[in-house]
């Protein structure tokens, strides 16, 4: 461990972190997501768009099979083929982005899963993953198990923040 990573995409250039976890390793206990970012990739989120300049910075298998669209976002590429995201000047405007991870949660997740740690930000984003629960028990409130056509938004929103919400 103590590799640094060096990013230079559209909205980095030199910043640096160091990984100091193994991949996918020592995850706060109270964080467990369901899908590795690969997963989340290959499933279809945010419409494709996400990490099209990023494909440097993390391992070239997560883009093998990864759903991504160069141009713009396209719905029909996210798993409940639905826009379920705001657009990243709203995440701005609501105070979500904070630091060094300028896409907001996803990024600091892939970040975070490669292993670079810290104490600050990863407790408010874990703050964050935990509070779309409620978005899970909102589906089994009001949807039979398995039924993707049930809430396919709520379910795509959850499949954003590493919620398996094909197995709710």
């Amino acid at each position: 461990m103590g590799r640094i990573i060096v990013v230079n995409d559209k909205m980095q250039q030199g910043y640096r972190y160091e990984l100091i976890t193994p991949l996918g390793e020592g995850f706060h206990p109270d964080f467990k997501p369901q899908l590795t970012p690969k997963e989340m990739l290959e499933l279809g989120v945010f419409g494709g768009k996400y990490m099209t300049d990023c494909v440097d910075e993390f391992p070239s298998d997560w883009f093998r099979n990864a759903k991504l669209s160069p141009l713009k976002s396209d719905p029909q590429l996210n798993h409940f083929k639905v826009r379920a995201s705001q657009p990243l000047g709203e995440w701005i405007r609501k105070g979500w982005i904070h630091g060094d991870d300028p896409r907001g949660w996803f990024q600091w997740y892939c970040r975070y899963y490669m292993g670079r740690r810290s104490d600050r930000e990863d407790a408010l984003q874990i703050k964050r993953w935990k509070a779309m629960r409620r978005h899970v028990g909102q589906i089994a409130a009001h949807c039979r198990p398995g039924d993707e056509f049930c809430r396919p938004r709520q379910r795509q929103a959850l499949l954003h923040w590493a919620y398996d919400s094909r197995k709710i």
